[in-house]
C-alpha cells in the first residue's frame, strides 16, 4: 500500500458518517481493552483471596475465630464474605434456640444470597465485553456500506471511470470493516475466557458452600462459644 492508501490518511479522507463509525470502534476497542486489563487484575485478586481464605478455613482454626477475623477485614475474599454470611446468620438464629434444620436453612438463605451479590460483582463489564464483540463488526460494516455508497455516488460525476477513481474510496471505507474486526476480536475472545474463569469460581464457591453447610449442621447443637473447627 503506498502512501496514498496509508490507513492514517484512508481515514482522514473518509466521509464524515465514516469518520464517526470509526472513532465509535476507536472508542469501543479502547474501552474494551481497559475492562480486558482491569477484569484480569479482579479475577487475579479474586483467585488469591479465595485461595488463601481456604488454606486458613482448613488449617483448624475453630469458626468462631475465622468467623471474628473475617469481621475485622476491609477487603476480604468472596469466599470470606460469603462465610461470613452464613456464618452471621447462624448464629443470629442460634441465638434464638431454633431447630437445627431451620439454623442450616437460614444459614444456606443467607450463603445464597451473598454467592448472587459476589457473583454480580465478578461479572462486572463482562456484558459489556459482549456487547463490543457482537456490535463492533456491524458497526463497521454499516461503515463501509456508506463509504462505498458515497464513493459511487461521487464516480457517478466522472465521464471515465479507471481503478485509480475506484480504489481509494473503496479502500476507505473497507478501513471501517477492518477497525471493527479488529475491536471485535479481541473482546470476544476475552470474553469467553473470563466467563470460563467466573464459571470456575462460581464452582468453587457453591463447593465451599456445601462443605461449610455440613459442618454447620455438626455444630447446629453446639453451644456458641465451642463451635467446632472445620475438618
Amino acid at each position: 500500500m503506498n502512501q496514498d492508501l496509508s490507513i492514517i490518511k484512508l481515514a482522514l479522507e473518509a466521509s464524515l458518517v465514516v469518520q464517526l463509525v470509526m472513532a465509535m470502534l476507536l472508542f469501543g476497542s479502547i474501552a474494551s481493552w481497559a475492562a480486558i486489563f482491569g477484569k484480569v487484575f479482579s479475577l487475579k485478586r479474586v483467585r488469591v483471596g479465595n485461595e488463601a481464605f481456604e488454606r486458613d478455613f482448613w488449617s483448624g482454626r475453630s469458626l468462631t475465630e475465622l468467623h471474628q477475623a473475617a469481621r475485622q477485614k476491609r477487603d476480604s475474599a468472596p469466599m470470606e464474605r460469603i462465610f461470613s454470611a452464613g456464618m452471621s446468620e447462624f448464629l443470629k438464629l442460634r441465638e434464638r434456640r431454633l431447630e437445627p434444620a431451620m439454623l442450616i436453612e437460614g444459614s444456606s438463605r443467607a450463603m445464597r444470597a451473598s454467592l448472587q451479590r459476589e457473583l454480580d460483582s465478578i461479572e462486572r463489564n463482562l456484558n459489556f465485553l459482549a456487547s463490543v464483540g457482537s456490535v463492533s463488526p456491524y458497526i463497521g460494516l454499516f461503515g463501509t456500506v456508506w463509504g462505498i455508497m458515497h464513493a459511487f455516488v461521487g464516480l457517478s460525476n466522472l465521464q471515465q471511470v479507471t481503478l485509480a477513481n475506484v480504489a481509494p474510496g473503496i479502500a476507505e471505507a473497507l478501513v471501517a470493516t477492518a477497525i471493527g474486526l479488529f475491536a471485535a476480536i479481541p473482546a470476544v475472545v476475552a470474553y469467553n475466557r473470563f466467563a470460563n474463569d467466573i464459571d470456575r469460581i462460581a464452582n468453587q464457591l457453591e463447593t465451599f458452600m456445601e462443605e461449610f453447610t455440613n459442618i454447620l449442621q455438626r455444630n447446629a447443637s453446639a453451644a456458641p462459644a465451642t463451635a467446632q473447627a472445620p475438618r
